[in-house]
């Protein structure tokens, strides 16, 4: 089971609107309206797309991490190590 089991459904809900979203935008596109318009709707989903990293983000420092940490010996490095990678992936973005 993974950190973000419990909250699945809202994850869904919240990437399925986003989907939506990015839907729009190329009904933007494909219509040729105003650029700042179009900017004004990537930068909303991009956004929410930020959110849904950092609480998954968050679940697995919660549940995966601290679990490997509990358990000790090179599972908690490893652990560790993954999550400081994925965290420095997320500030490139």
């Amino acid at each position: 089971m993974h950190g973000y089991t419990e909250d699945k459904d809202r994850y869904l809900k919240r990437l399925r609107r986003i989907e939506g979203q990015v839907r729009g935008i190329a009904r933007m596109v494909e219509n040729d309206e105003y650029c700042i318009d179009v900017l004004t709707q990537v930068s909303a989903v991009t956004k929410a797309l930020q959110a849904v990293s950092l609480g998954l983000l968050d679940e697995h420092l919660k549940h995966c991490v601290a679990g490997a940490i509990a358990g000790g010996g090179a599972d908690a490095d490893a652990k560790v190590a993954e999550a400081s990678a994925a965290i420095a992936r997320l500030v490139k973005s």
